[in-house]
Parts: structure tokens; sequence; C-alpha cells
């Protein structure tokens, strides 16, 4: 199991309901656009970004969905994917080219075959750090997605038992260190809370799709 590979979460309706409402008017804003409508989904390990990309995918005609999980060089490479999601996916997308990128097999320790993306009016990137940095000005659409840290851990735990907890902290001390400093929730378009009991979509007044 990998960093941003959390299934046991279930994705709020309303926030996947506004998520694809914004990709569609995105859509249809700029039908002479090059390239799929870039969705970007973000937020920490264990918070529900690949269920809550499941969920929009489905609703965006299977749109497909590339998985930071596919592109972080190991537990110690959250920063560093995030220069290689822009050179295989995002430059590419945008200029109506096919992206394809290096998948990186975690049981082997290293890259392995290339994968293209297959063509698609919408395309979905999920995972901690798909909107960070020079990611960030690709997205029609931006998502922040959270949890409580203690419920974030114990869905982590729950999903890969006791052996994940000494990467959970490795993990999170990075994603600390990049989240904080490039004030990624600040900048995202729609925030979704998955917290037992929480709204399951915010949307900051000062923000929209660009």
């Amino acid at each position: 199991m990998t960093p941003d590979d959390d299934p046991t979460t279930p994705a709020p309706v309303g926030g996947a309901t506004r998520i694809v409402a914004l990709a569609r008017a995105a859509h249809r804003r700029r039908p002479r656009r090059r390239g799929p409508v870039l969705v970007g989904i973000d937020g920490p390990s264990g918070s529900g970004k690949s269920a809550l990309a499941e969920r929009v995918s489905a609703a965006l005609d299977n749109a497909p969905v590339v998985r930071m999980d596919d592109l972080y060089p190991g537990w110690d490479g959250l920063a560093a994917a995030v220069p290689r999601l822009v050179r295989w996916v995002l430059s590419p997308a945008g200029r109506g080219r096919v992206p394809r990128y290096r998948r990186y097999d975690w049981h082997r320790g290293g890259y392995a075959e290339w994968r293209a993306v297959h063509r698609h009016r919408y395309l979905i990137v999920e995972g901690a750090g798909a909107t960070t940095g020079r990611a960030r000005g690709h997205y029609a659409v931006r998502v922040w997605v959270d949890a409580d840290q203690d419920e974030r851990m114990r869905r982590a735990l729950l999903r890969d038992g006791d052996m994940f907890r000494p990467h959970w902290d490795r993990w999170a001390r990075q994603e600390a260190a990049l989240f904080g400093p490039d004030r990624t929730r600040r900048a995202a378009h729609v925030v979704v809370i998955t917290s037992a009991g929480a709204a399951p979509g915010l949307m900051p007044p000062s923000l929209g799709p660009r």
C-alpha cells in the first residue's frame, strides 16, 4: 500500500457534486482549448482523496485518473514527484499532447514501465502534492481534502496495520514541510472535509475555477 491509497474512506457526495459542476463549467467556458480540463485533488494521507477521485471520475464520464502514488520515488519522494508530474502529465496535457508517465514500483524500489493517459475532456490528478508549486497553475479546479489527524491515522492503520505506523510519521513530516509554505489549502477552489459529522464541501468565497 502506498501513501495516498485510501479506499476505506467514503467520498462525500456533496463535495463530489460541487467539483463535477465546476469542471463542467470550466469545459463550457473554453470549448476550443486544446487538452482536457484538469482537476487536482490534494490533501494529506488518509483524508479520502482516492475515493473522492473515483466518484468524480465516474460522474465525468469515467475521466482518467493519474495517481501521485505512481509518481513518488519512494517514501521520501513527496516533493520530488511534483516536477515529474508537471513534466510528464500536466504540461503535455495543456499542449494537447497525450501525457505519459513512468510508474514507480514500490516493491522493486524503482521506476518501471511508461503509461499513457487516454484522451478525454477531463483529467483528474489525485494525491498529496498534486496541486502544489509549479503544478498549481495548470488546474481548472483545485480541491483540498482533509480530516482530523487522528481519524486519518486511524484509517491508515486500519487499512495497512501497524507496519504503516513508522511510514506514517515519515510521510506526515514531508506533508507538513510541503503544504505549510505552499499554502496549498488556501489555493483550493473546493475544500472537502471527510471527518465524521463535518460538512462535505466548502467553497472559498474569493476563489473560483481559473
